[in-house]
């Protein structure tokens, strides 16, 4: 393998994990309002602005861990 290959491998891998761990936050802060949704629930609160932008939220991460695997698969 030359050493352009190897720099390119090397790359590819950086992009690899730079999604990886893209993915991983989102998913992680989808989690985290996940926890503050059911919180505002059980508590019989009446707050939909907060649950509209949670739900908003949820649904932004979702499509961007999409397009991110989506990446993975090329």
């Amino acid at each position: 393998m030359s050493d352009n290959e190897k720099d390119e491998l090397i790359d590819a891998q950086k992009q690899v994990i730079g999604i990886l761990f893209e993915v991983i936050k989102r998913l992680q802060a989808n989690n985290d309002l996940d926890e503050e949704y059911f919180q505002i629930i059980s508590k019989g609160e009446k707050n939909n602005t907060r649950i509209k932008e949670i739900i908003d939220e949820r649904t932004d991460n979702a499509k961007i861990v999409g397009r991110l695997l989506e990446k993975l698969e090329i």
